[in-house]
């Protein structure tokens, strides 16, 4: 009985928030279907504003229970433009959470109620809010040969000519990355292959057109692109493998405790307008997120920097050169293999040569003289990385 209370408790931490935002999307929208007819006898620009600042109230609900409610540190690497600016926002795609995580940054600017997304085009069917997006300024596009070019044109020239102003939201990946879906991941190196471009292993090769397409239609308005990489913390399981980012419920049954967002902005005059100049350069910025996105191994780096702690240590206490090239030497090693088994959990040559090497030394050490500092505590602790590393390998 009481089992079965706490359990269904657990469950109200998701239900709770999800109740309020839905149950509250129909008057939001009832508000702003009273604003869109009363408007219709005014200018553009005027309707812009005031939806803009109704979006952003409802918005600032939403991200109470995704920020506040939930807990989550968010942590920011790179310096946010304080003032509003239009731009385009390129990030990966990992899950349905990254929608809220535009919404963190463009908060930090007093420029919520300016975001707008581009959507693929299933999304348009979303009850209450598919319709709404639309009407926002949001552009719902479909994949490869029926990519309709004119129709995100058009929307984004009324959109700029009417002055609102723009945080256009885009996921070029066009999917999400999810390493459960081997096939999706497998097609996606193969078409880079074929384009002669960079493989990736923690994004999906980037599609071009509707950024290119925004870019261009909407140069002499933008400020700037903001290049966004968001990693999950918690995104490796206890075998070192990748597993899928965050749900919605989970997100909000604050079962991610940080996430980091590296931020670059990126000046629109830096940004090339040819196509195949432009099809390079968003490459390379996702080759940058792919080393940025990738699984560190924490624990791997962990144990780097304690040896190298240590042999600092045995330098500062007993003056032993000895002991502090060993630390840097093996410390240098052990990171380099923590490097390695971040891009790659099955990469542990390195590191497990280091770590064997170093319980085989420091054993012998430990043998000799009989000290648990630091001779016992560093063979315990490269034996149980070694441990680590087979489990690593077998699994």
């Amino acid at each position: 009985m009481l089992l079965s209370l706490v359990v269904h408790t657990y469950s109200l931490r998701y239900w709770f928030p999800a109740t309020i935002m839905l149950g509250t999307a129909p008057a939001y929208l009832l508000s702003w279907g009273v604003w869109r007819l009363l408007s219709t006898v005014l200018p553009a620009r005027v309707y812009h504003k005031i939806d803009d600042r109704l979006y952003c109230v409802y918005q600032s609900m939403v991200l109470f229970f995704f920020e506040n409610y939930t807990g989550v540190e968010i942590i920011v690497y790179g310096d946010i433009p304080k003032r509003k600016e239009s731009v385009i926002y390129l990030s990966n795609h990992q899950c349905t959470a990254d929608w809220i995580i535009a919404d963190m940054l463009a908060i930090r600017q007093s420029a919520l109620g300016h975001v707008r997304y581009v959507l693929k085009d299933g999304l348009k069917w979303l009850p209450l809010y598919g319709w709404y997006f639309s009407q926002h300024g949001g552009i719902y596009v479909k994949r490869s040969a029926k990519f309709n070019e004119k129709a995100m044109k058009k929307k984004l020239l009324r959109q700029t000519e009417a002055g609102a102003p723009m945080y256009l939201v885009i996921f070029p990946e066009g999917t999400r990355y999810n390493p459960e879906l081997r096939s999706v991941i497998s097609d996606s190196q193969a078409f880079a292959e074929k384009e002669g471009l960079a493989i990736l292993k923690h994004t999906l090769t980037p599609r071009m057109k509707a950024s290119h397409v925004a870019l261009e239609t909407m140069r002499g308005h933008l400020d700037a692109v903001y290049d966004i990489t968001v990693a999950y913390e918690g995104a490796l399981n206890s075998k070192g493998h990748r597993r899928p980012a965050p749900s919605m419920p989970e997100f909000l049954c604050k079962e991610c405790p940080r996430v980091h967002i590296h931020f670059a902005r990126v000046d629109i005059k830096e940004i090339p307008p040819e196509p195949m100049f432009f099809r390079r350069w968003l490459h390379q910025r996702f080759e940058l997120k792919d080393r940025t996105a990738m699984a560190v191994d924490w624990i791997g780096f962990g144990y780097a920097a304690a040896i190298a702690f240590g042999g600092f240590m045995g330098y500062k206490r007993k003056g032993s050169v000895m002991s502090l090239m060993a630390g840097l030497v093996f410390g240098g090693l052990s990171a380099y293999g923590a490097y390695n088994v971040s891009h790659d959990p099955k990469d542990i040559t390195v590191l497990l040569v280091s770590s064997g090497l170093l319980s085989v030394v420091m054993g012998m050490r430990y043998k000799k003289s009989g000290k648990l500092m630091p001779a016992g505590v560093m063979t315990g602790l490269s034996l149980l990385m070694v441990f680590r590393l087979l489990l690593l390998i077998l699994a």
